[in-house]
């Protein structure tokens, strides 16, 4: 089991992903890997969601992650439970995800029915990790949904703290939008599935 604690910021791209692409190639940036995600959130059967808000209903889910890496074709399948300490702006002060590699993804969905967890949200994603000068991003672009821009602490050198990262991608110059560094696309979507605004 794994536990990972560095934060993030993510942010919404202003242009499409052949665009972004293009445009980070031309910036200097390269492609380091690419990777397949598929999460299916699960959450206790007994919850009302209807009653509740869409950021204490993720808060309660546990996910299954199937991942594939386009490079290597190496599969990686494990439940995850993420922790998030949200201020009243929407700022992700500290966040944390425990992670469990399983054998087989299917049996661990069954599982989690089985233990009284139903399926709420499945979100399925191409992702495209790319560096310059120890500067990494990951390029989420989400089956159905946005395209999104994440990056972490922890990746990238020389940054240690989220304003830092923030200043960072804005004198990259990447075209995305600035009014929110914390959008949450699980929030995001399953807002979509539950048809709320």
């Amino acid at each position: 089991m794994a536990v990972k604690e560095d934060n993030e910021i993510t942010v919404k791209v202003k242009v499409s992903a052949e665009e972004l692409y293009r445009f980070l190639e031309e910036m200097g940036f390269h492609l380091i890997y690419s990777f397949s995600l598929d999460d299916t959130y699960f959450v206790p059967s007994k919850l009302d969601v209807e009653d509740m808000e869409i950021r204490d209903i993720i808060s309660k889910a546990v996910l299954t992650r199937y991942i594939v890496r386009h490079d290597t074709g190496k599969v990686t399948q494990k439940i995850t439970f993420k922790k998030k300490e949200i201020n009243e702006n929407g700022e992700i002060l500290f966040q944390e995800a425990t992670n469990c590699e399983v054998l087989e993804i299917e049996d661990a969905k069954k599982l989690l029915n089985v233990i009284g967890y139903r399926e709420i949200l499945r979100i399925k994603e191409e992702d495209s990790v790319y560096g310059k000068d120890g500067f990494q991003l990951a390029v989420k672009n989400i089956s159905g949904g946005d395209i999104l821009i994440e990056a972490e602490i922890g990746e990238n050198v020389g940054i240690s703290t989220i304003n830092e990262l923030k200043r960072k991608m804005i004198e990259e110059e990447i075209p995305i939008f600035t009014d929110d560094f914390f959008v949450k696309k699980a929030e995001v979507e399953l807002r979509k599935v539950l048809g709320r605004k």
